[in-house]
């Protein structure tokens, strides 16, 4: 059974950082274009961040400079790393792997950027 489940979400003051986390189960994340979308409320879901299999990276405008996504294929994981948050931010964050024959989603998780 495919899994890929999300954590590292929570509540932060603006300005402030999170790392989400991506781990991946029977599934190797390394064969998968890798992505973070967000979701913000009562919005559709939305690309923050893409890396695909060589490393290559990227992202959507309102994010750069401030998140990096990165991959571990040892530890069969992906990460974004986010800095410098604002409230629009604020949403639900998924991890998604792609291929052109499969599409696997997590469940999310929230990020709430608030004073």
């Amino acid at each position: 059974q495919v899994q890929l489940v999300e954590s590292g979400g929570g509540l932060v003051q603006p300005g402030g950082s999170l790392m989400l986390s991506c781990a991946g189960s029977g599934i190797r994340l390394r064969d998968y274009i890798m992505g973070w979308y967000y979701q913000a409320p009562g919005k559709g879901r939305e690309l923050v961040a893409g890396i695909n299999r060589g490393g290559g990276t990227n992202y959507r405008d309102s994010v750069k400079g401030r998140f990096t996504i990165s991959r571990d294929n040892d530890k069969n994981m992906v990460f974004l790393q986010m800095n410098d948050l604002k409230p629009e931010d604020t949403g639900v964050y998924f991890c998604n792997g792609v291929t052109s024959a499969n599409s696997y989603w997590g469940n999310g998780t929230l990020v709430t950027v608030s004073a």
